[in-house]
């Protein structure tokens, strides 16, 4: 195929005209709509003069263009498959363009497409330009007026951003609706959604005083599963006003929950369209981890409202000003309403595991790339997860009052605009009187940072001296990296136990028993004093950079800190630290784990000043990625996903022999209820996480246990948890198991992806077949995304022992439906390839198969852009 266009940074350009305003009409149609969108143009004064007019557009049948009122002819325009063009035009103009669409052909779901018998759209980041010509890019910004027309009796909701204006009946059957949004907004912000939908309807008083209506929209047999979506989004309003001081700004605030959708959810300006599997919540179809998903997801695009759409990116590069920005303020609304501990082993839990991975992988990019082909394949971890990081370490720098004080200058500068990332670290600085230049680097480098310390310790003089470098490894974009500004938050434990006060030499006093360090040099030392015994240092409590820690812990000092650690994060991370040492010792050495393993485990599940989900989190160990990205990068030896699956089962039955009568007493002694408190949530997390150790051991009385809890379970975390451990084990129980999961859940399609899910992630040696079998299910459909993910997704993303098969049927299987799923939808089938890309630091015979893999794909007619950067990259 061709190769896409490559775009890049260093050529950006203003646009060359600017939009006052834009009317939309939609005739509405299955397989015939039409759209006649009309636009005030004008010339832009930070443009070049005399520019052509540009429009995007793809897919759509050009019916007509009106320039001023003026029909133009054919040779009035330059039309190719990827834009619209027009030449000597006025400093001011109107264009109407009119188009015509397919949305029901569109599986893509970019643009406008039906679902479910229901019309959504879907622009960001470039689905405007397959409903008509315009300029797709989000640095245009423009008021919208939209009026639609359709069938009544299919289409009796009619929906679009902003506030309604007005309704009305045509003849023929035919209805009319018009909303009207008075904020500038660029296009891949606009939505639209028309269909026979139920309503849930609440309210929310701002602190203004303000009456805003709320509404959720979905099919009418899920209304009743809609209320902690609208608990969540009423939350996510006050938390926001408390913390930020930002209030929504519309009359109305609107979600709608779809079936087919390529991500999550999406902040269109007052009509946000989710995934339904992050809307429909019930102690019986929802898991305590679906709970809290929602509510963040729901918190996450209310939050963008300020955070992407008042304010919004300049260009695509800018993404993670918006996406890292939010997931930031998600991740806080999160921790301050649930615990903040968890939340913060979470979060970086998903970091280490896979923006991590993206680092070492082809496709490492910095947080604001320098190019792309295709920019939906840089809707990444690396954007959103270190992007939020990144905006992270502003806080950890200025506290967080000096952080408010940056936002607060953030929103009073740019409200309105479409900005870069200097401009927020510009407030940022300016706010507080201060110079974070250095910060920017954190935006233009990819990789994950090296943080070394060594500590020195002076018995005479109770002296002990931080020895600190860093380094950053070389990615695609660049060899050579400059120091970056690393927080590096710590303590120092005393053999007691007890933290000492940190007095830094020329400090009159200390400054506590945790503070900060800012290592910004490539090598920095950093000596404390009065320091009256050789301490064990704590370093980078809370997980404070997003860097790789080296320091020379023993097995011995991890235990101790597993112990006596303060800092509820560091004792999870010396407990994976610990496993991660017995692993790697179990790899290259060929040790066997001692006691000593499960005795700190112990210590750690006995702690009664521990949390119980706290407890859970310590529990598991490192994933097989974590240990296969550690024997890559601490051995240099290629991973073997075959013994790595191997002595990672081995050590987690060691443990759970070591520990059989403190699991079991444990498990029988948390919830078996419903509550959605964080109490009895943080009890069915660790009961659970002591039944998978109890399971690992394969017994009859663990299966047994396993399978009365599926029988008895009173809600969906505990069903699907013994779940997911029957179809992993060689029983009866398990195909008793998942027929009656089935039979229960045939008629609620989210509860089913669960269902496929678990059978995908089974390490059985039959699970590859199972998964090809239920290909043909009645409830599977390649078309749909959520689908895909859980049968497909799981097995290439969350399987190693299945897809790495040393046969190499995993890696086939996995690009025989890349092939498939790109001429349906690019964007999904550009997500499972990711999972071929690391294929050079498997070991030889894996990676030779995975690689000719790739090749054969490449090899393919016709395929798309979003498929062809990521082989391109990968192959290289």
């Amino acid at each position: 195929m061709k190769q896409p266009q490559t775009v890049y940074l260093k050529d950006y350009q203003p646009p060359e005209f600017l939009v006052d305003h834009l009317s939309l009409l939609f005739t509405l149609h299955p397989s015939c709509t039409e759209v006649v969108s009309t636009a005030r143009y004008r010339r832009n004064p930070l443009a070049a003069a005399g520019g052509d007019l540009e429009l995007d557009g793809h897919g759509m049948e050009l019916v007509s263009i009106k320039l001023d009122g003026l029909l133009l002819e054919k040779e009035d325009y330059r039309l190719n498959e990827a834009a619209l063009g027009i030449a000597a035009l006025p400093d001011e103009f109107e264009l109407e363009v009119t188009t015509r669409i397919n949305p029901e052909a569109n599986t893509a779901l970019e643009g406008l497409y039906r679902s479910g018998g229901n019309y959504c759209t879907q622009c960001e980041a470039q689905g405007f330009r397959r409903i008509t010509y315009y300029q797709d890019r989000p640095d245009v910004m423009a008021p919208f007026d939209v009026r639609i027309v359709a069938e009544k009796q299919s289409n009796p909701v009619l929906l679009s951003n902003g506030n309604p204006t007005g309704s009305g009946e045509l003849g023929d059957g035919q209805h009319w609706a018009e909303w009207s949004d008075p904020f500038a907004k660029p296009c891949y912000l606009f939505a639209l959604v028309a269909g026979d939908l139920a309503c849930v309807e609440d309210s929310y008083n701002t602190s203004s005083g303000r009456d805003v209506t709320l509404r959720i929209y979905t099919e009418v047999h899920h209304v009743d599963h809609c209320g902690h979506a609208m608990g969540s989004l009423k939350r996510a309003m006050a938390w926001d006003e408390q913390r930020f001081g930002l209030e929504y700004d519309l009359d109305l605030f609107m979600i709608v929950a779809v079936d087919d959708f390529n991500m999550g959810a999406m902040e269109n300006k007052g009509l946000n369209i989710f995934n339904s599997r992050l809307v429909f919540a019930s102690p019986e179809t929802a898991t305590d981890d679906d709970y809290i998903a929602i509510e963040a997801v729901i918190g996450h695009e209310y939050f963008h409202n300020w955070t992407g759409n008042r304010v919004t990116c300049r260009d695509w590069f800018q993404l993670s000003l918006k996406e890292g920005l939010t997931v930031f303020r998600d991740q806080e609304f999160t921790a301050d309403t649930h615990s903040r501990a968890v939340k913060r082993i979470e979060d970086v839990r998903l970091l280490r595991t896979h923006q991590f991975a993206e680092d070492a992988s082809p496709m490492a990019h910095p947080i604001r790339p320098s190019s792309y082909m295709e920019i939906n394949n840089f809707y990444t971890v690396t954007v959103y997860e270190k992007g939020a990081e990144v905006v992270r370490l502003y806080q950890s720098l200025l506290g967080v009052d000096g952080f408010r004080r940056g936002m607060d200058l953030y929103f009073q500068r740019h409200d309105g605009q479409a900005v870069r990332t200097e401009d927020f670290l510009a407030a940022m600085a300016d706010a507080n009187a201060v110079d974070l230049s250095g910060m920017q680097r954190w935006y233009d480098q990819a990789g994950t940072p090296q943080l070394s310390v060594r500590m020195e310790y002076n018995e005479q003089e109770k002296r002990c001296t931080l020895h600190c470098s860093q380094c950053s490894p070389a990615t695609p974009e660049s060899a050579e990296k400059k120091p970056l500004p690393i927080p590096l938050t710590l303590g120092l434990l005393l053999p007691d136990g007890s933290s000492t006060p940190l007095q830094l030499e020329g400090e009159s006093q200390p400054q506590g028993l945790s503070r900060t360090l800012l290592v910004s040099e490539q090598n920095q030392l950093f000596t404390f004093i009065n320091v009256v015994e050789k301490p064990l240092p704590s370093l980078l409590r809370g997980f404070s950079a997003p860097v790789e820690l080296d320091y020379p812990y023993s097995r011995d000092d991890d235990a101790f800190l597993m112990r006596f650690d303060s800092d509820a994060f560091n004792r999870w991370a010396a407990a994976q630290r610990l496993a991660m040492q017995t692993l790697l010792a179990m790899l290259v050495d060929n040790n066997e784990p001692d006691g000593a393993v499960g005795e700190a485990f112990g210590h750690l599940l006995r702690d009664a000043s521990l949390d119980a989900a706290l407890k859970a989190e310590a529990l598991a160990l490192p994933s097989e990625a974590d240990i296969a990205e550690s024997v890559v990068t601490k051995t240099a030896l290629p991973a073997d996903p075959a013994r790595i699956h191997m002595l990672r089962e081995q050590l987690r039955r060691k443990i759970a022999e070591a520990l059989r009568d403190d699991l079991e007493a444990c498990y029988h002694s948390l919830s078996q209820g419903e509550g959605l408190d964080d109490a009895a949530m943080q009890q069915r997390q660790l009961k659970n996480a002591c039944l998978s150790l109890m399971v690992s051991l394969r017994d009859n009385a663990a299966v047994t246990l396993a399978y009365r809890q599926f029988e008895k379970a009173a809600n969906m975390t505990d069903q699907y948890a013994a779940l997911a451990l029957l179809a992993d084990c060689d029983c009866d129980e398990r195909l008793k198991a998942l027929e009656a999961f089935e039979k229960q859940w045939w008629h609620d399609a989210n509860v089913m992806d669960k269902w496929f899910s678990v059978q995908a992630a089974s390490t059985l040696p039959d699970t590859l077949e199972r998964v090809k079998a239920l290909m043909g299910h009645e409830k599977f459909d390649l078309r749909n995304p959520n689908k895909v993910r859980a049968l497909i997704g799981t097995l290439a993303m969350r399987n190693p022992a299945t897809f790495h098969a040393e046969d190499g049927s995993g890696y086939a299987f996995i690009a025989d439906q890349v092939l498939t799923l790109d001429s349906l939808n690019p964007q999904v089938a550009s997500r499972m390839l990711r999972a071929l890309m690391n294929w050079k630091r498997i070991e030889p015979k894996r990676s030779t198969l995975m690689r000719s893999e790739l090749q054969r794909i490449a090899n393919s007619e016709g395929i798309s852009g979003d498929v062809f950067e990521i082989l391109s990259k990968s192959l290289c």
